[in-house]
């Protein structure tokens, strides 16, 4: 075996709190198994703006609590150089969640902080909230969201302002994501710090706060029959409290998925978008003759539904779709602040606020920079992401946008309408804006560099046998966005394609939006599109 990597894993041994991934990587080294051990130290988990995210494992490669440890001393060095003191950390019910928030609490406890943990496996939007409610300086949530089972995250937020950016509690953006990975990495040793048992568990407080404040954006309750499903996350309790409390019909849950399971046993990927994931909601909403299907994701930060289309039956709403029923509806009440999406999002939100005469403003993709816009008054992003109450959780909210989506379905009923007239009723004023997004998964990220690299040099003429008209660099953005890597390509007919890599995987992902009159042109031009797409981004 090569004598550093011998020398760098019996190193992290020696120095892991965990005596179960110790164990693991002693095995390893009396095996000899170099090809494992490399997988396992193939670097220090990367921090960014997501935090941390990875598979559960061994070694710094992974999410384990030696890489937590890190990662929580590191952020409460930044904090100390910043006068910070206080910090809360939630967490959902996944494999090591438990374990590392208590190493998080024991790390930040050991070096001074005032911590708070939430009392059990909760939704990332109540850890949001309470960062706020608490006036925390950091807040923490263990959650690896939809991802598959065997990953785990770690999510931080900041309360007030900090590096010159108004977080006003919400997730970390560049350069603070810089700064606390510097001195995550300048942290060399866990056995060498403080380790404190000195924290709150809070009581129902915080929870039943966020459960009054969410259950007021639904001031109208009715008998309207509504399936819901938390994909074996932790959505159900507080959603049921939720719907409780604001006089809701007793909502319909999915049995087999409504209790946490960190082996999320009845999808292939615990993500609603997913193809088949919500079948059995849908089966259920058949059974019942419900009206509404409601889904959130793992940590309920998400929010997905499917309607009974008098066309087709019952299908899932695009988060497009359900962007614009939420948007349509908040715009007719005349709010102030303003609205705001994603740039791989549907440009429908756009012309809604300039139709009722609310601003609007267009941010990089990831919530968090949503989050930064002043007086938001309802902002999503395409990944069923939304924000319809921006003051309870400076955060994309999955419950908060239930709840409202449930008070739109009963307001339409009341009418006679459904949630398929109110989509009818914007495409007649806007024309049908039709979307989809493509991926390509590919062996490394360097493929995608190529390719973008590429594009660049020598850009194409045409796309799908129709004209290129323009290309945007995104790296070079002329809008006042910040840069980021990616183009957006304008094909003949108004065609809108963006392409841009996975923040979090090896895929190239490609949004594409056409504007037609029906929903049939919009299909028909989608499926013209689709397989030139794909062969285009394989290069």
């Amino acid at each position: 075996m090569n004598p550093s990597l011998r020398a760098e894993v019996e190193a992290w041994i020696a120095d892991d709190p965990d005596p179960k991934t110790a164990a693991e990587l002693s095995a390893l080294l009396e095996a000899g198994d170099e090809e494992t051990l490399k997988k396992y130290f193939n670097g220090f988990l990367q921090f960014g703006t997501a935090g941390l995210r990875g598979p559960i494992g061994p070694g710094p490669s992974c999410m384990n609590r030696a890489v937590v440890g890190r990662a929580a001393a590191g952020i409460a060095s930044y904090m100390k150089k910043r006068g910070m003191t206080k910090v809360v950390v939630g967490r959902d019910a996944r494999y090591g969640s438990e374990d590392y928030t208590f190493e998080t609490a024991e790390i930040m406890s050991g070096a001074g902080m005032d911590v708070y943990i939430l009392p059990r496996p909760l939704p990332t939007p109540v850890l949001a909230f309470a960062t706020s409610y608490l006036a925390c300086d950091i807040g923490i949530m263990v959650t690896a969201s939809h991802n598959p089972p065997q990953d785990n995250g770690y999510k931080v937020y900041v309360g007030p302002e900090a590096d010159g950016i108004q977080y006003a509690s919400s997730q970390i953006i560049s350069p603070t994501d810089g700064l606390m990975a510097a001195e995550i990495d300048a942290v060399t040793s866990l056995k060498s710090l403080p380790r404190g048992d000195k924290w709150t568990i809070l009581d129902e407080e915080v929870i039943s706060e966020y459960v009054k404040r969410t259950s007021a954006l639904a001031p109208r309750p009715g008998d309207i029959k509504i399936v819901y499903t938390a994909m074996h996350g932790v959505g159900t309790e507080t959603v049921q409290r939720v719907f409780n409390h604001a006089g809701f019909a007793t909502l319909i849950l999915v049995d087999e998925q409504c209790a946490p399971d960190p082996d999320f046993p009845t999808v292939a990927f615990p993500n609603p978008e997913e193809p088949g994931a919500i079948d059995l909601a849908l089966k259920k909403a058949r059974d019942f003759g419900a009206e509404l299907v409601i889904a959130n994701d793992p940590d309920a930060d998400r929010c997905a539904a499917a309607i009974n289309d008098p066309k087709v039956g019952w299908r899932m709403l695009r988060g497009d779709e359900l962007g614009v029923v939420l948007g349509e509806w908040i715009a007719r009440s005349k709010p102030t602040g303003t609205f705001g999406n994603s740039i791989v999002s549907s440009s429908a939100l756009r012309k809604i606020s300039a139709h009722y005469g609310i601003d609007f403003k267009e941010v990089l993709t990831g919530f968090k920079w949503l989050a930064k816009i002043e007086d938001l008054a309802f902002g999503y992003e395409e990944a069923i992401g939304y924000a319809v109450d921006s003051e309870t959780v400076n955060d994309k909210d999955g419950i908060s946008a239930a709840i409202f989506l449930a008070q739109v379905a009963m307001d339409l009923k009341r009418d006679g309408l459904s949630i398929s007239d109110l989509l009818n009723q914007v495409w007649e004023r806007h024309g049908f804006h039709g979307t989809e997004q493509i991926s390509i998964r590919v062996s490394d990220m360097s493929a995608i560099t190529r390719l973008l690299a590429g594009l660049r040099q020598a850009p194409p003429q045409e796309i799908a046998g129709r004209k290129v008209e323009s290309i945007d660099d995104l790296a070079a953005p002329t809008d006042g966005l910040p840069p980021t890597d990616g183009l957006r390509i304008w094909l003949a007919g108004g065609i809108r394609i963006i392409v841009r890599p996975s923040g979090t995987e090896a895929k190239m992902k490609c949004y594409i939006e056409v504007i037609t009159k029906t929903s049939d042109d919009s299909e028909a031009l989608l499926n013209e599109l689709r397989e030139p797409l794909k062969k285009f981004l394989a290069g």
